[in-house]
């Protein structure tokens, strides 16, 4: 009996070992649930390859998408743990939030200007072209519709006058909201000119009611969106490298398929027709449209880190952040940094 009841306790201890993963290999520590708030657009490209190649998942990251109308309530989202990750344009109201004490910080690019790419471009009425409105210059005295103020076209409008001597004083600024009264508003004549993205710039063009007046990668280096960590993320450094080594994948496989150039010109990678159906599966455009509008970002998702510094002083120097602060205090490059040394 009490043999029995020895090998009765064995086989129990046995089972508990078994359970608790030793004497064989223990399982992979499941996935790290991690949100990410963005909006169905091109520049948002990278994370849609990521999703789809499976790169978050092969980093140990379960990403879940919570998708949102506009740039800034994705911002206070995630100053406010709401998602972990914030992917929108860099704006003044992410600088007043974290003027006001929020954590949050830029660590990678999600898209910027960048010279031979056609990203975002000040736009003419095409009456005014042929009337000799062809210059940066030649805006002077004109009413030039925006998004919205302290928006990215806000800053670009004016960066683009000051690289010739003009200031925002020296044109009517209209803000219009969406980009559809943008174009709706070139095409009607409310403004002379606008400042739009692609594919919208293609599309001005081609139905003849609008000329490019300067690409604005042509004219200012700027990193005009990026990806955010909320304060909560920055403290789960394992985890926030984890899903930076997926992106870094996802920005190379995105680079290596549409924006290479030879000669000059865009010469499409290997992977080009998926990338662009993956784009067309999450933003709902067509194939088409997406084609023209294929956003600059660094083959590795490194942030212009510089450019910040120089976009808090501007908005500074125009009133549109509360007090001011240092580009330490928004940017952070470390977890990037080691995520990027360790992807292959």
């Amino acid at each position: 009996m009490k043999a029995k009841a020895i090998g009765i306790l064995v086989g129990l201890v046995t089972l508990a070992l078994v359970a608790a993963g030793c004497g064989s290999q223990a399982p992979a520590p499941a996935d790290k649930k991690v949100t990410i708030g963005m909006l169905k657009l091109t520049s948002s490209a990278p994370i849609f390859i990521g999703i789809e190649k499976g790169f978050f998942k092969e980093a140990g990251v379960n990403l879940e998408v919570q998708w949102f109308d506009a740039a800034h309530p994705i911002v206070v989202a995630t100053a406010s743990n709401k998602v972990a990750v914030g992917a929108t344009g860099i704006t003044a109201s992410l600088y007043n939030l974290v003027a006001g004490g929020q954590q949050l910080a830029i660590v990678a690019d999600k898209g910027r200007e960048q010279k031979g790419y056609s990203s975002s471009a000040i736009m003419v009425r095409t009456d005014l072209w042929d009337k000799g409105v062809r210059k940066i210059e030649d805006l002077k005295g004109k009413r030039i519709g925006i998004t919205q103020k302290g928006s990215t076209f806000h800053y670009m409008t004016g960066r683009l006058l000051e690289t010739k001597g003009l200031s925002l004083a020296d044109v009517d600024l209209v803000p219009l909201g969406k980009l559809g009264a943008l174009m709706a508003s070139l095409q009607s004549g409310q403004v002379d000119a606008v400042i739009l993205n692609e594919p919208n710039i293609s599309k001005v063009v081609a139905a003849g009611y609008g000329k490019v007046v300067a690409q604005v990668g042509d004219v200012i280096d700027y990193q005009t969106s990026g990806l955010f960590f909320s304060p909560e993320f920055l403290k789960d450094r394992a985890t926030a490298v984890k899903f930076l080594k997926g992106y870094i994948k996802a920005t190379r496989y995105y680079y290596d398929a549409v924006l290479i150039r030879k000669d000059g010109r865009s010469a499409p990678g290997a992977n080009y027709e998926e990338v662009v159906g993956i784009i067309a599966k999450y933003t709902g455009a067509p194939a088409a449209d997406i084609k023209s509008g294929l956003p600059y970002m660094d083959r590795d998702g490194k942030l212009l880190a510089a450019d910040i510094q120089t976009q808090i002083d501007w908005y500074a120097a125009h009133k549109m952040i509360d007090k001011p602060v240092k580009a330490a205090q928004v940017v952070n490059t470390a977890l990037w940094e080691e995520a990027s040394k360790q992807v292959k």
